[in-house]
C-alpha cells in the first residue's frame, strides 16, 4: 500500500542552501506549517547526523500552526569540486487523539500512516564581489576603528611593552643622572669659591706690596732731593770760596 502524501507543508520545499563560508557553524532555517484540522507529529532526519545539530528534530504541530526548524551545519574544510550527497528527512504522521507518549506512539505507526519529504543539500560561497565588498567594509570598519583608539591604544601598548625590570632600570639611570648632576652642581660651586678666595689673596697680597713700592719710591724721591740740593750747597760755598780766593 503506497504512503499517503506530505500534509505538512514545507519551506523550502526540496532543497537546503548553506552559503559559506564555513568556518563557522552556517545555519538553514526550514518551516513546517499545518493546514490541517489535526495535530501532526513530526520528526527530522538526515543521513549525515555528525555534520548537523537540527533543533528541535521532533514534536507536534498544532492544527493550522507552524514550526521553524534550525538545521546547523558544523565547520568543515570546504572543497568546491565536492558535491553534497547529505540528505534530509522530514516524517509525518497524525497525531492520535488519545496520543499520551510520542515515542510510543512513533514505535507503533503502521507504515501507512507515515508521510516523509526529502530534501537534499546544497552548499555555496560568496560570489567574488561579495567578498570584495566584504573585506572593503571590514577594511572601512577596522581603519575608522584603528583611527579612533589610535591615540590611546597606542600608549597602552608601548607602556604595556616595557616589563618591570626594564622600568626599574630606567628609574636607576634617572637616578645616577640626578646625582650626577648634583655632583657637577657642589663641584662647580667650590671652584667658584676656591677662584673667589684666591683672588681675594691675591689682591690682599698686592696691597702691601704697591704700598711699599710706593714708600720706596717716596723715600728714594726724597734721598735724590736731599742730595741735589746738597749739590747745589757745594757748588755754591765752591763758587763763594773762590771768589774770595780771588
Amino acid at each position: 500500500m503506497a504512503r499517503p502524501e506530505q500534509v505538512l507543508v514545507l519551506e523550502p520545499q526540496h532543497e537546503l542552501k548553506f552559503r559559506g563560508p564555513f568556518t563557522d557553524v552556517v545555519t538553514a532555517t526550514l518551516k513546517l506549517t499545518n493546514p490541517t484540522d489535526r495535530n501532526v507529529c513530526f520528526k527530522v532526519k538526515t543521513t549525515a547526523p555528525r555534520r548537523y545539530c537540527v533543533r528541535p528534530n521532533s514534536g507536534i504541530i498544532d492544527a493550522g500552526n507552524s514550526v521553524n526548524v534550525s538545521v546547523m551545519l558544523q565547520p568543515f574544510d570546504y572543497d568546491p569540486n565536492e558535491k553534497s550527497k547529505h540528505k534530509f528527512m522530514v516524517q509525518s504522521m497524525l497525531a492520535p487523539f488519545d496520543m499520551t507518549d510520542m515515542e510510543g506512539v512513533w514505535k507503533e505507526a503502521k507504515p501507512e500512516e507515515l508521510m516523509d519529504s526529502k530534501l537534499r543539500c546544497s552548499f555555496e560561497m560568496p560570489l567574488e564581489n561579495d567578498k570584495t565588498h566584504e573585506s572593503e567594509s571590514n577594511k572601512t570598519v577596522s581603519s575608522s576603528t584603528s583611527v579612533k583608539t589610535e591615540h590611546s591604544v597606542l600608549p597602552k601598548s608601548a607602556s604595556a611593552s616595557l616589563d618591570d625590570g626594564e622600568v626599574k632600570k630606567i628609574m636607576e639611570e634617572c637616578k645616577r643622572l640626578q646625582m650626577e648632576v648634583q655632583r657637577l652642581r657642589e663641584e662647580n660651586k667650590q671652584i667658584r669659591e676656591d677662584d673667589g678666595l684666591r683672588k681675594r689673596k691675591v689682591t690682599s697680597m698686592a696691597a702691601p706690596h704697591s704700598s711699599s713700592m710706593a714708600t720706596t719710591a717716596m723715600r728714594d724721591e726724597g734721598l735724590s732731593t736731599r742730595v741735589l740740593a746738597l749739590c747745589v750747597l757745594f757748588f755754591v760755598i765752591g763758587v763763594i770760596i773762590g771768589k774770595l780766593a780771588l
